[in-house]
């Protein structure tokens, strides 16, 4: 009886407890993993500010020149100024992409942004325009009192005062107001821009649950992608429905808009499949690592690539998330920007998920499979 009862009594025991210094060490390292994704979230809004933005600019090269002088003494220089032929041809590389606005000066000064482009560069180019009326106001102010001076001091002096053509009777001039024109405003349902930039996210987070789902749930690299395509026609579906029917926050062609996004969400899952395969539940980790702790941070959605510390703003739009929020901006409000690059990182990170699915699926079932000298050597039956 005391044979049977020690099993059961083993059994029993109540676990060993773990070691104070251990139990210590994960308190460490979680407070630590904790703060690398606090980091990771916070970087972009404490590190970005308006600097490399490109805008246009054109008018008298006097003008021209003292912008030019004005912004070259900030640090760093908010915007990348390029000389456009005329209004027709700054209009024209806005819609394109090319800039983010321009500042005509002239006769008639004007400032044109893009709301659609960036909340953000817009505001600041409403800034510009800001400035340039309190410099005219100022050198208008500043000329009459000019006028006046010369007038009052004629007089004392019991000359004729020479009255400037602008005084005359009929020939007033009026001081130029600064025109600020948005040639691409935001959807009426996302009036701040705030819902585009904040479902990048939510679209990077859906991602990667589809891909952890078909990683734990699916057997067989088929039946994976297969699941991989069927996920990422449901998602783009329901999320264009939401985001575009339901909340108005995009516009434009439904389909295509279904399909960046279908696209973008399908890029993200296989990456997740692939390194799962390759790695095991590892490499779950190390597409969430890759995808929401670098890629996102970098994506450039709230704020335009460029205000982002050189070079992370360009190097976020070779990862999926700021090639999806670029393409979505782009097919949403810009039908005439290039967007063949986004698409293509796109398809190669998607591209390059299926064959980590299929480099992995092969590789396992090679170790799974016994050697052929094995199997002769086995007895039958």
């Amino acid at each position: 009886m005391n044979a049977h009862r020690e099993p059961a009594a083993r059994d029993a025991a109540p676990a060993r407890p773990t070691r104070w210094g251990i139990a210590a060490l994960f308190g460490v390292v979680g407070a630590l993993v904790v703060g690398i994704v606090v980091m990771a979230f916070v970087w972009p809004a404490a590190t970005s500010q308006p600097q490399n933005l490109p805008v246009g600019i054109s008018g008298p090269a006097e003008a021209v020149t003292a912008v030019e002088d004005r912004l070259a003494e900030q640090d760093p220089a908010p915007f990348d100024l390029h000389e456009v032929d005329s209004r027709d041809d700054a209009v024209t590389r806005i819609e394109d992409r090319e800039l983010y606005g321009a500042i005509l000066l002239g006769e008639t000064p004007e400032v044109l942004i893009a709301t659609a482009a960036s909340p953000a560069s817009a505001a600041a180019l409403r800034n510009v325009a800001t400035q340039l009326q309190l410099q005219i106001d100022d050198a208008a102010q500043s000329a009459l009192t000019d006028q006046l001076t010369a007038i009052v001091g004629a007089l004392k002096s019991g000359q004729p005062p020479q009255l400037p053509d602008a005084a005359a009777p009929g020939g007033a001039s009026e001081v130029p107001t600064v025109q600020v024109t948005d040639l691409v405003p935001l959807a009426e349902g996302d009036a701040t821009g705030a819902g585009l930039a904040a479902s990048v996210f939510p679209l990077v987070l859906g991602g990667m649950i589809g891909g952890i789902l078909l990683s734990l749930l699916v057997q067989g690299v088929v039946r994976r992608l297969v699941g991989l395509v069927v996920f990422g026609i449901a998602a783009g579906a329901a999320i264009t429905l939401v985001m575009q029917t339901w909340f108005g926050i995009i516009q434009g062609d439904w389909a295509l808009n279904a399909a960046v996004i279908g696209l973008g969400v399908t890029a993200t899952s296989a990456l997740i499949v692939g390194l799962a395969a390759v790695m095991g539940p590892a490499g779950i980790a190390v597409g969430a690592v890759i995808t929401m702790l670098i890629a996102n941070p970098m994506a450039g959605a709230a704020a335009p690539p460029q205000f982002l510390p050189e070079p992370w703003g360009a190097v976020g739009q070779w990862f999926v998330p700021g090639a999806s929020a670029t393409l979505l901006r782009s097919v949403v409000y810009f039908p005439d920007a290039a967007t063949a690059v986004p698409w293509l990182t796109l398809a190669a990170w998607l591209v390059g998920g299926v064959i980590l699915a299929v480099i992995g699926h092969r590789r396992t079932r090679a170790e799974l499979t016994p050697p052929a000298e094995q199997l002769e050597a086995a007895p039958v039956g």
